[in-house]
């Protein structure tokens, strides 16, 4: 049974286990530190359905249906291969596969890899690749036609963040899979220019090249070219993750599944980074600073606010889960209160909370909004996915190398390691291949990556440089893994997209090398 079925067939179990008694899902169960249970704050009987006043009901739906659709063209590369490896011994088999793949997956095998398939067998490994990077190619392709009914509706837009005295949002989540939907499903961010994610193993992100980053946003807001941006300021925030099912094993690979360690070593880099920018532009340039937490198998997540001082504290943060439980049963308005509450009283606990101007209180205004937004993303799951993902670990389908995938942004859709040259990526690529040995390679299908470089079309000749950095960063992943390499189970393919432009993850060298047997 393949992974996915797995999970359904979990979800199944887990669904039919839970109490009935003519609640709706969101009635059933409520997060809690150790998994679900009965939720104590709805009466069946009462003739209304429990769902909490907070909920973005519709968007959920919207959601819910970008997820299967999805998951549901990368699902269907698994089985089509399956089906297609009984017939390669039959005459018409070029013929049948062919329209098979058009049928269920859009698009065409190449011929080289059929023909000779009665002599050689069919080499699945090489076929699952070419799969996988055009089915990036048509998720990329139709990405503006498969967001568009819940893009606008998210709660977080760049109006909303500008509100909040923020120009640049500037999110590192680790690199894990499960972190992949942090903005448009955890979150309920809506993606845009001023809004940057940058993925590294264990939420480690680059303190140099962020001071670089800084740099350049803080040069266009000085010369005019954010609009209002005298008044506003740069957010970093790191995302770290946790398992409370499963603390010692599905918690962040990149810090041995110990939790202290990956809160400790976010708040180090969080700190760095504003002592590095003060060090080198004076003191009371630094950014903005936050820490989330984010417990994958609830999608509920924890704020960590700096204190006035800029200081962030690993044991004291604010629990969406926690307010979830809190505010069922309440009205909206009564629960929005007791978010703000809960929030008001946690930045009186910390003394106050860091500000770029006296009387500023943009970032717990922004704290308040994503915890609120979180509510929607926990009754998600309690209603899409039985209260708790049955794939609690790994389940992402290639790896992306470089910057980030903007039109892909899904739970464990794929493992992102950003990434300017393999050396300084080793860790990161070591965890994905890690992961990647266990999904596929063991099985004999192929490690599919996608190494993905932006560049500005401002600049002459940097799509040809993108291109290079990328070709030179292949080169460099089958030297580092020569072994999945020799076996024909290593397929890279080259992307680059104009941040400036129209051109999105377009792939480079079309042409597919298949591997021998």
């Amino acid at each position: 049974m393949d992974t996915r079925k797995r999970q359904l067939a979990l979800q199944r179990r887990h669904a039919a286990a839970l109490p009935r008694q003519g609640l709706t899902a969101a009635a059933q169960v409520l997060p809690t530190a150790h998994g679900v249970l009965p939720n104590p704050a709805c009466v069946p009987g009462a003739g209304q359905p429990c769902r909490h006043a907070l909920v973005d009901v519709e968007l959920n739906a919207r959601l819910h249906a970008y997820e299967q659709t999805l998951r549901g063209r990368f699902e269907a590369i698994e089985d089509t291969l399956r089906t297609m490896s009984a017939w390669q011994h039959e005459r018409d088999f070029v013929e049948r596969a062919q329209a098979l793949a058009q049928q269920r997956l859009d698009l065409q095998w190449p011929l080289a890899a059929l023909e000779s398939a009665w002599v050689a067998g069919v080499d699945i490994a090489a076929l699952h690749a070419h799969a996988m990077f055009e089915t990036i190619r048509r998720c990329v392709r139709l990405s503006d036609q498969d967001s568009a009914p819940w893009r606008a509706r998210l709660p977080i837009q760049a109006d909303t963040l500008r509100a909040c005295g923020v120009h640049t949002l500037d999110v590192s989540p680790c690199a894990d899979g499960r972190l992949q939907g942090v903005l448009p499903f955890v979150l309920r961010t809506a993606p845009s220019e001023g809004v940057v994610v940058k993925a590294y193993a264990g939420a480690l992100f680059d303190v140099e090249l962020d001071v670089q980053d800084w740099t350049q946003r803080e040069l266009e807001r000085v010369t005019g070219l954010l609009p209002g941006g005298e008044a506003l300021d740069y957010l970093k925030v790191a995302v770290y993750h946790f398992s409370s099912s499963h603390p010692q094993q599905e918690g962040c690979a990149a810090h041995g599944s110990h939790d202290a360690r990956a809160v400790a070593a976010a708040i180090e880099r969080l700190h760095a980074l504003r002592a590095a920018v003060d060090n080198t532009f004076g003191a009371g340039a630094a950014p903005l600073v936050m820490l989330v937490g984010v417990d994958t198998d609830l999608d509920a997540i924890r704020i960590h606010l700096p204190d006035a001082r800029g200081q962030l504290h690993a044991e004291r943060f604010l629990d969406a889960a926690t307010l979830y439980r809190e505010t069922l049963g309440l009205d909206a308005a009564q629960a929005r209160q007791r978010v703000h509450d809960a929030v008001a009283a946690h930045v009186r606990d910390l003394g106050g909370v860091l500000m770029r101007a006296p009387g500023d209180d943009g970032l717990a205004r922004l704290a308040a909004l994503w915890l609120q937004a979180n509510l929607s993303q926990i009754e998600y799951v309690i209603t899409y996915h039985a209260g708790r993902y049955a794939v609690v670990g790994h389940d992402e389908a290639f790896v992306c190398v470089g910057d980030a995938l903007p039109p892909l942004q899904l739970r464990n859709q794929y493992y992102h390691a950003h990434l300017d040259t393999v050396e300084e990526g080793a860790a990161d690529l070591d965890v994905g291949v890690k992961i990647f040995t266990g999904l596929n390679l063991r099985r004999g299908l192929a490690l599919p990556v996608l190494v993905h470089f932006s560049y500005s079309g401002r600049v002459p000749g940097a799509r040809q440089r993108a291109i290079e950095r990328g070709q030179r960063v292949v080169a460099a992943i089958r030297a580092r893994y020569p072994s999945w390499d020799g076996r024909g189970q290593l397929h890279c393919r080259v992307a680059v997209s104009d941040r400036h432009g129209s051109e999105t993850v377009a792939l480079i060298d079309d042409d597919v090398v298949l591997a021998g047997h």
